[in-house]
């Protein structure tokens, strides 16, 4: 059991001015994990006060860049010693498998907190630049209080994503994880505290959609980074607009993984499972449409039928499962509806659709594989978010690069192929934030991010930290003539 009685504002932890709790159940064994409070509209106001105060009236957006990567210095060496409880909490909170779990959600962060440490010796703040008569100075500045929103899928990588550059930047957070997963943000608010981070600078505020909408709307906040559903980022962007507020939007996918008529069946289809499965099908970068070349179309739905067949599906702290359950009830049910809505539609269900035998507990659905995808399908165009792939088949690669484009999203991609120069030829012509060749990962200095539906602005790399800042020129004296 994770309690966590109070809220972390203002460098302290504070009760809640509501007494409603957020309660956290396995979707293994529906066990109660921890519960934490749900912060009301009065603590998302004191958080958005704190986080003000820090920026306004002390020296924190002033010093150094040197200063403020000390500063992650010290959260990525607090962290470290919480890699192990950090990946149990994504096993037990949304269903992760303990052996994605530690890699990609629990020591990929502090990779994250590195790269921006090491990037303020390189990084340039300020420069003159010549010009007409007089020089410029160019100074790039903090653009103020962060509102951070992370979903559940990902949690503390999402907010490592937001919380190390726009620390980097000078910038202070509020955060609001989701109701779903918020505990491994109560231990980042303890990162926090351990690392003696200014008081403000960084506070945290479990809730749900009625606190994200407080922590928006609020005038104190200059800029909103939200990773979560299309739907709620149309929602955050119009409010944002109509307040003329910054807006960083990383939302949903539908990614596409062409599969050429040259690509070693074995190793795509072993492949595919970390890229297609990843996080039980709940990630915005999964690539979810297979799209294959029709000469090798029926051999490769054998090995993949044959390769999903053989997941390991169970209890996600097992380091022998390979696939975990869904989030919560809810999330099995929309997927259980999309299986139901290809068969309605005239996909060919060739894996399986239900629910796993002998898992009598837990929010379970099986691996499953559709055939005969037509790309106008509902289940080749909207985000699944579970364990359901549909195979398309394409004739050549003109078509391939046709289907992958004709999608309302644009987040990811890979391109599988013995051809390194065809491959990268077709990957440059994908409209999409991200794309790889015979494999898909995010790098810590590399922009992530979509197009279209699938966001605006970018995480990670240099482009992340300029997300945290503005710039601002300063003419200097004019010349004097000679």
């Amino acid at each position: 059991m994770y309690e966590y009685p109070n809220l972390f504002i203002g460098g302290q932890w504070v009760p809640s001015t509501g007494s409603a709790r957020i309660t956290v159940h396995s979707p293994h064994s529906l066990d109660l994990v921890g519960s934490v409070p749900d912060a009301t509209g009065d603590d998302v106001d004191k958080a958005v006060t704190a986080a003000r105060t820090a920026f306004d009236q002390t020296d924190w957006p002033d010093l150094p860049a040197a200063d403020r990567a000390a500063a992650l210095g010290r959260l990525k060496r607090a962290y470290i010693s919480r890699i192990p409880l950090i990946a149990e909490l994504h096993s037990r909170q949304m269903g992760c498998p303990i052996t994605f779990a530690e890699p990609l959600h629990a020591q990929l962060p502090v990779t994250v907190l590195d790269y921006y440490e090491k990037l303020a010796d390189t990084y340039v703040f300020e420069e003159t630049r010549p010009g007409m008569g007089h020089d410029s100075l160019v100074s790039r500045r903090p653009i103020g209080v962060v509102g951070a929103i992370i979903p559940w899928n990902g949690p503390t990588f999402l907010a490592i994503c937001k919380l190390a550059p726009a620390i980097l930047a000078g910038c202070t957070v509020v955060l609001k994880p989701s109701p779903e997963a918020p505990l491994d943000s109560m231990v980042l608010a303890e990162i926090a505290d351990e690392a003696q981070l200014p008081p403000g600078v960084f506070n945290v505020v479990p809730g749900g959609a009625e606190a994200g909408e407080r922590l928006v709307t609020h005038d104190g906040v200059d800029k909103v980074a939200f990773t979560g559903s299309t739907a709620t980022g149309r929602r955050i962007a119009a409010l944002c607009g109509e307040r003329l507020k910054d807006v960083t939007l990383e939302l949903g996918g539908k990614s596409a993984a062409i599969i050429l008529d040259d690509a070693d069946l074995a190793r795509t289809v072993r492949g595919l499972v970390s890229t297609s499965y990843v996080n039980n099908g709940q990630m915005c970068a999964a690539q979810t449409r297979l799209l294959v070349s029709e000469r090798i179309h029926a051999s490769f739905v054998d090995a993949l039928v044959s390769v999903s067949e053989s997941l390991t599906v169970g209890d996600p702290l097992d380091p022998a499962t390979q696939l975990g359950p869904l989030v919560s009830r809810r999330q099995r049910d929309q997927v259980e509806a999309y299986v139901q809505v290809g068969l309605d539609e005239g996909a060919k269900l060739v894996s399986g659709g239900g629910r796993p035998t002998g898992l009598t507990t837990g929010w379970y659905v099986e691996p499953t594989v559709f055939d005969h995808v037509d790309n106008g399908m509902r289940i080749a165009r909207e985000e699944i978010f579970g364990p359901v792939l549909s195979v398309i088949p394409f004739s050549d690669d003109d078509e391939a690069v046709r289907i992958a484009n004709d999608s309302p999203f644009g987040l990811a991609g890979t391109v599988w192929t013995t051809d390194p120069e065809r491959a990268l030829r077709l990957a440059q012509r994908v409209d999409s934030g991200t794309i790889g060749i015979n494999h898909y990962s995010m790098d810590p200095g590399a922009p992530f991010g979509g197009v279209r539906a699938s966001g605006t602005g970018r995480e990670l790399g240099p482009e992340g930290l300029a997300e945290f800042l503005y710039s601002k020129t300063t003419s200097l004296p004019r010349h004097r003539r000679r």
